[in-house]
């Protein structure tokens, strides 16, 4: 069902963006030099169409690819498989994730990372104990807003991964799918469906934010 399709695909496109998002925001904030190389071409997948973005997967990961032949080895392929639709998602979902943490991290007033270092306190323990609780909150918007957008993602799964029934076939893929058999009638309640789960989850990072302020 497209439904679970895409409710799986986002939840696990957007636990990988999680742990990929905070340690990217935390490296370019401690760059020195090149970081802004490293944040436009994090950024990149947000300015670019989603359908290149899809081909330039299936370029790297395709079996004509050195990483797609790589994986062959073990039997392992990506192309028009859910793993193919959840990496998609991530792509596409991390600089989400990873730009509203960054903004947090440096929201963080840096005489507290000063005072910390100070006192001796190793970088390890000012990232868990001073950094991560402190951004809480950009950190939780990132996960809303790179979960609703793995949740609608067309462009690089429908290249990437394809529009397979009870395999890749997201809400999104759906919608497009029942618009190209002319029926309308359930692309219409695919897409409300879809529609309702992301009004959803961003009245819940408006709540969010409220309660913040």
């Amino acid at each position: 069902m497209p439904l679970i399709i895409s409710l799986k695909t986002a939840a696990l496109a957007t636990l990988i963006t999680f742990f990929a998002g905070i340690f990217l925001a935390y490296f370019v904030v401690k760059l020195k030099r090149g970081k802004n190389f490293v944040d436009a071409l994090i950024m990149l997948p947000m300015v670019l169409p989603p359908t290149v973005v899809g081909f330039f997967l299936l370029l790297v990961f395709g079996k004509r690819s050195p990483v797609g032949q790589f994986f062959l080895q073990f039997d392992i392929t990506f192309v028009f498989t859910w793993k193919a639709a959840v990496m998609a998602a991530v792509v596409v979902s991390l600089p989400l994730m990873y730009r509203t943490t960054r903004g947090a991290f440096e929201q963080l007033d840096p005489n507290i990372i000063f005072a910390a270092q100070t006192l001796g306190v190793s970088e390890w323990k000012i990232f868990w104990r001073i950094l991560l609780p402190n951004a809480r909150h950009g950190i939780l918007a990132g996960v809303i807003l790179s979960f609703t957008r793995a949740l609608g993602e067309f462009g690089a799964t429908i290249m990437f991964a394809g529009n397979v029934p009870f395999v890749t076939q997201t809400l999104s893929t759906a919608i497009y799918a029942a618009v190209q058999a002319n029926d309308y009638d359930l692309a219409f309640k695919w897409a409300t469906l879809l529609a309702t789960l992301s009004l959803v989850f961003i009245f819940a990072l408006n709540s969010f934010v409220q309660k913040k302020i």
